[in-house]
């Protein structure tokens, strides 16, 4: 691996339903609101390292910013 592709930042590869949560809610989302499939659609995210979930267990908030390439 060269220091160029290391210094560009790390990929992660997520599924279109993934990519679909993460343009269709806002930074701060309520986990109470999302449904059961979009439940298990954050908890993905959240052992990708997209997400991490609040002191409160109440909210999702992104930790990174998304860009395609």
């Amino acid at each position: 691996m060269k220091i160029a592709q290391l210094l560009s930042g790390v990929n992660i590869v997520i599924t279109n339903q993934e990519q679909q949560f993460i343009e269709s809610h806002n930074n701060i989302v309520s986990i109470n609101s999302l449904s059961e499939h979009d439940q298990w659609l954050a908890q993905n995210l959240v052992r990708k390292g997209i997400y991490s979930i609040s002191n409160n267990s109440q909210m999702l908030i992104k930790k990174i910013n998304e860009t395609n390439s």
